[in-house]
């Protein structure tokens, strides 16, 4: 832990870390001491690593790598935070028509974004049918998925979950200003230090050098972004990225990053993910009808769309 400011009693706080394959920020103000400063961020921190290790698909032990291996073969009971996750996945795949798909994960044994190659369509053909939330069956404590070789990844909503969770140790800790980023999904708890709003600063998606705008975060707000540059590759002129529709197992299209805020990161994030596999105009429709929400839509061309409420809260001229 770094003290980054002081300013009397009061320090601006810092702790970074590997998380999900990438760093984790969290910044805090504390004015109680050192000692104090350093038992909130240790809380904050065991809850993302927590949350990782109880849902990735990459641990051996974790609640999803046990509901996979069992795919075929009968019902895993879970909890009811595990529940929750699961269901909220289920709902992103309604929003969304199909398009998201909590089970889409197993398309990555075509897709290979470390490499520039695309699968065929008789290699995705042969995965689509494990492509399947209607076989997603979660009731009385326990999910099943009814088909063998099916697989579920909830890196759909884990993510901006593991940001609200670390957000509320803090606060249970005591402390009453915060900002928490992970891997670029961001949840505050209070304004700054020095009374002034958060800023989060959103990457442009064709620069990831230059900050496209930004936004000033009022008090307990969220904000997530869906990019097609977080993980993929160009051929022939064309980006493919890791957002796949799972209605055709192929890249979205359409927008090149969503950037949303919400009053909780884990709604920004089922929110940003939904509007990028809806596409320009049904993705903005999207966000225009949910209360408390405001939303900016970059497309593939480069052109911004937003939602109203944007010019008041960002540094884009909406």
């Amino acid at each position: 832990m770094a003290v980054l400011t002081g300013a009397g009693s009061r320090a601006l706080y810092t702790m970074t870390f590997p998380l999900m394959g990438g760093e984790a920020v969290i910044r805090f103000v504390e004015g109680r001491g050192q000692a104090r400063a350093e038992q909130a961020g240790r809380a904050a921190v065991r809850e993302a690593r927590r949350i990782e290790a109880k849902y990735s698909r990459y641990a051996a032990q974790s609640v999803v790598s046990e509901i996979n291996a069992r795919a075929g073969r009968g019902p895993v009971p879970v909890d009811d935070e595990t529940a929750f996750l699961i269901q909220s996945a289920l709902d992103l795949g309604t929003w969304t028509g199909g398009r998201f798909d909590p089970t889409v994960g197993v398309l990555r044994k075509a897709w290979d974004f470390r490499k520039a190659r695309v699968p065929s369509r008789g290699e995705l053909d042969a995965l689509l049918p494990l492509v399947d939330a209607r076989s997603v069956v979660l009731c009385h404590g326990a999910v099943e998925l009814l088909r063998e070789g099916m697989e579920l990844d909830l890196g759909g909503v884990g993510k901006e979950y593991a940001v609200d969770r670390a957000t509320e140790r803090l606060r249970e800790a005591g402390v009453e200003s915060a900002v928490v980023n992970f891997l670029g999904d961001v949840r505050t708890l209070g304004c700054r230090g020095d009374g002034q709003p958060w800023v989060v600063g959103v990457q442009d998606p064709r620069d990831r050098a230059r900050c496209r705008f930004s936004i000033r975060v009022g008090t307990g707000a969220g904000v997530a972004t869906s990019g097609d540059y977080e993980r993929g590759f160009e051929l022939a002129g064309v980006r493919y990225h890791h957002l796949l529709d799972a209605t055709t197992g192929y890249p979205a299209r359409g927008l090149a990053s969503v950037t949303v805020v919400a009053p909780t990161a884990f709604a920004a994030g089922q929110l940003s993910t939904a509007a990028f596999l809806l596409g320009p105009e049904e993705g903005l429709r999207l966000l225009a009808e949910r209360s408390g929400v405001e939303g900016a839509l970059v497309t593939e061309s480069g052109a911004v769309l937003a939602t109203p409420g944007m010019a008041r809260i960002s540094s884009l001229a909406c």
